[in-house]
């Protein structure tokens, strides 16, 4: 796919989107690349880089960078501190995965502060009078290990540069235990006198994980970024493969069925950018506990624990916008509550969505935590060890593979748990 190819992409299927107007400067479109010998240790390039930039404006840089086999395709935002600014986005490709590359002339593109898509500056250069917007720049770069470089001069004589860090979303959460709750009773104790007590709504989202690892979705940790290509590739192939299976045919140019049809992949497996939460601390803890094993719970050392997530996305949605386009370009985590359309699950599980586009979403709470001085999001620590008393508990309480995944795939996990996991 041509960088000029994807950009026809992204300005007729880009979904016009409710929000904050969004700003920004340039950013360069590579094609050309300096040959250089790839070392088999180190890790690729794809995967989002973000921070900040500096040089005649100063700003944020996101780049997201996704592995077509041979190729990489580079989708890049500079979003200017000056508002008056646009923000601009290149796409293209570095063909041979190089770890330098060089380019003489690259095509800027501004972002349309109405619809969201990368459109022509003539078309939108009333909305920022005064502005100067470059049309191309000179641009070189590296990446490694640890860092992505870009450095780029304009044909209107601006400059800037970035180094920007690796995500750290495969790293080891940063997020500690509450110190409190040590096991099962006083997580209960938890529950009912602090996180859900009688009066207080629905305040609190619960997520359960086997062990420590950050908040990510599945579409991001296995190495995706590209939500274009994932709307108009992997969405409309799905929806053609699957359409014969629902009783309904979804029709995507709908917000509500089409937002019901992601969510309804993603309770199947499909990797999305949605990430799972429940209403109930309970169906929390059924997950976080589900997939292990009874014997690896009676072996498992002390310090190995479930995680439950606490987020309070009360205080979360009074302090941001809500998003609603997958490809809104700026750092962005909403929370969704799709209808649910040949969906079986969603209820049982009294499933909620986060939406992100964001691949270590941790970093991006802490930033706003430390923004406004609140706490948004807590964690709740549980013993492995403990697990043959939860499950039993909570199937006393209803909350089943069985009731949980209506169908025999559930059934029968829940009777392999009562005849295997005693």
């Amino acid at each position: 796919m041509s960088a000029n190819h994807f950009y026809s992409i992204a300005i007729h299927f880009s979904t016009f989107l409710r929000g904050k107007k969004t700003i920004a400067p340039l950013m360069p479109v590579v094609s050309r690349i300096i040959p250089d010998e790839i070392s088999g240790d180190i890790r690729e390039m794809n995967g989002q880089w973000v921070g900040r930039y500096s040089g005649t404006s100063n700003g944020l840089a996101l780049v997201d960078i996704e592995d077509l086999g041979e190729d990489y395709l580079v989708q890049a935002y500079l979003i200017d501190d000056d508002t008056k600014m646009p923000l601009a986005m290149v796409a293209f490709r570095v063909s041979n995965k190089s770890k330098t590359f060089s380019q003489k002339q690259v095509y800027i593109q501004p972002i349309n502060p109405h619809t969201s898509e990368p459109t022509d500056w003539d078309r939108i250069k009333e909305a920022y009078p005064g502005a100067n917007f470059p049309k191309s720049a000179e641009v070189e770069g590296s990446w490694d290990e640890n860092n992505l470089t870009f450095k780029w001069n304009t044909d209107i004589q601006t400059k800037g540069e970035c180094i920007l860090p690796r995500s750290k979303a495969e790293s080891p959460s940063e997020y500690k235990a509450i110190p409190s709750i040590n096991n099962w009773d006083d997580f209960k104790k938890e529950i009912a006198c602090n996180l859900v007590p009688i009066g207080t709504g629905r305040r609190f989202l619960f997520r359960g994980q086997n062990d420590g690892w950050r908040l990510r979705t599945k579409f991001h940790r296995l190495g995706r970024t590209n939500l274009y290509k994932f709307l108009f590739e992997d969405k409309k192939s799905l929806h053609a493969h699957l359409s014969f299976r629902t009783r309904h045919i979804f029709d995507l140019n709908k917000g509500e069925e089409n937002g019901a049809f992601l969510n309804l992949i993603q309770h199947h497996g499909y990797p999305t950018p949605l990430l799972d939460w429940t209403f109930s601390p309970f169906v929390a803890a059924f997950f976080a506990y589900r997939g292990i094993k009874k014997q690896e719970a009676s072996e498992a050392k002390e310090d190995r624990k479930v995680r439950i997530f606490v987020f309070d996305q009360q205080e979360w949605k009074k302090d941001t916008q809500p998003v609603l386009s997958l490809t809104w370009p700026l750092p962005y985590l909403s929370i969704m509550e799709f209808i649910a359309i040949d969906n079986e699950r969603m209820i049982p599980q009294q499933a909620v969505s986060i939406v992100s586009n964001i691949d270590d979403i941790e970093s991006h709470i802490r930033t706003k935590e430390a923004d406004k001085k609140k706490e948004y999001l807590r964690i709740i620590e549980l013993p492995w060890s403990e697990r043959k008393r939860v499950m039993h508990e909570l199937s006393i309480m209803g909350i089943t593979a069985g009731s949980l995944f209506p169908g025999i795939d559930g059934v029968c996990e829940e009777m392999r748990e009562r005849l295997f996991e005693k």
